[in-house]
């Protein structure tokens, strides 16, 4: 055993040997860090592992091989999953990590993610199943298996352990929106004609009708989004946030621009609500403070002075059920053109692809001024889709 040192000082404890008919050298620490007696320890381990045919340089790789696989543990591996999405916004992103943070991290953060069983992604998960936070729970699912398969892929792994959890979680029931029959159109627009509360609430009341997009849709809408001269309406996948607004970075729910052609009655809704206050960023500006948006509850609580219980009977996103009822209902237009109106998440990534790159645009400016044309015909009186249908290409 020696004492290496180099030109700038520093020292170093070296064992020689020989092994395989070479001579081989073990480095032992460095000194002051590693003592004479720690040094003298290391040596001895050494020769012992020598003296049972066992190379030491090699087992310290080995070792070091080891602890390094150690290392790489389950929130190691999910953070650099997490990292790899660059496609996400912000505040999704955000969202992402907090979530993997508060329900897996604690429970399997620290263990190799070699060792892990199905049992063990699944302790967490269940445990968050078990606090009644069933789309918690479904989303954890979700991105567990999305991490594990991150490790197959980056060759950490085999095989991914997530997948045989597939239907051990159970899933929430989706809520349907409170929406009212098609029959009580007629209704519904006699009280919104007549709602003598704030003119801009009832407006946002009738464009929702009209347009039938999502609440933070069309309550973060800036006047930039419109062009009044093509009609067209475009929702940004993410906004511009807005300071001390919550969630004001929400644009359409799908993440990339909605296309929402406009109507002449949309059109001329959006021209009245100028001229109260096109001279601010945002369309519907909040009753106490013009740099805030209108309240998350504006829509549904002027249904509610209009007299209708918004749990059972109808809400501002019942609105979307209704639309997409009655353009059903008429048999004139195609299903893609709905859906990519009313901008559901297709799940076929084929059907995806193609819709959106159809757009069907042309039929969904002529699908949403027969939807405008059809709500101003049941003023005058009830009449179905189907029939109105009959009419309007006759």
């Amino acid at each position: 055993m020696v004492l290496l040192v180099h030109p700038n000082g520093s020292k170093y404890w070296r064992l020689r040997y020989r092994f395989g008919g070479k001579e081989k050298m073990l480095a032992l620490g460095k000194y002051p860090e590693v003592s004479l007696a720690d040094a003298r320890a290391r040596r001895d381990e050494a020769r012992k592992l020598l003296a049972n045919g066992v190379d030491s340089s090699e087992n310290k790789k080995a070792v070091k091989v080891e602890q390094e696989q150690e290392a790489i543990t389950f929130e190691v591996v999910a953070i650099e999953w997490h990292a790899s999405n660059q496609k996400w916004s912000e505040s999704h992103s955000d969202r992402v990590l907090k979530n993997l943070e508060d329900n897996l991290f604690a429970a399997i953060g620290k263990r190799n993610i070699a060792e892990l069983k199905t049992r063990d992604l699944l302790v967490p998960i269940k445990a968050v199943e078990s606090s009644g936070r069933l789309e918690v729970a479904a989303r954890l699912q979700q991105r567990t298996t999305a991490i594990m398969r991150f490790a197959v892929q980056s060759g950490l792994i085999d095989y991914n352990p997530a997948q045989e959890i597939a239907g051990a979680v159970a899933t929430a029931k989706r809520k349907h929106r409170a929406a009212l029959e098609l029959n009580r159109i007629p209704e519904l627009l006699h009280r919104i004609d007549h709602y003598s509360g704030r003119p801009l609430t009832r407006l946002a009341v009738e464009l929702t009708l009209l347009v039938f997009i999502r609440s933070s849709e069309l309550r973060f809408a800036r006047w930039t989004e419109v062009d009044f001269e093509t009609a067209m309406w475009t929702i940004p996948g993410e906004r511009e946030p807005l300071e001390g607004v919550k969630h004001s970075q929400r644009g359409s729910k799908m993440k990339t621009p909605h296309l929402v052609p406009l109507s002449r009655q949309a059109l001329a809704i959006l021209e009245k609500i100028k001229s109260m206050n096109g001279n601010r960023e945002l369309i519907f500006v909040g009753d106490h403070d013009p740099r805030k948006p209108l309240s998350e509850n504006t829509v549904n609580k002027a249904l509610r002075v209009m007299g209708y219980d918004t749990k059972k009977e109808v809400c501002g996103h019942g609105f979307r059920a209704m639309a997409c009822s009655s353009l059903i209902e008429s048999g004139l237009w195609s299903r893609d053109a709905v859906e990519r109106q009313m901008s559901h998440q297709e799940r076929s990534s084929v059907r995806a692809v193609y819709i959106h790159k159809a757009e069907h645009l042309g039929e969904r400016r002529l699908m949403l001024q027969w939807w405008a044309d059809y709500l101003d015909a049941n003023r005058e009186k009830g009449v179905s889709p189907f029939d109105f249908a009959k009419l309007s290409t006759g």
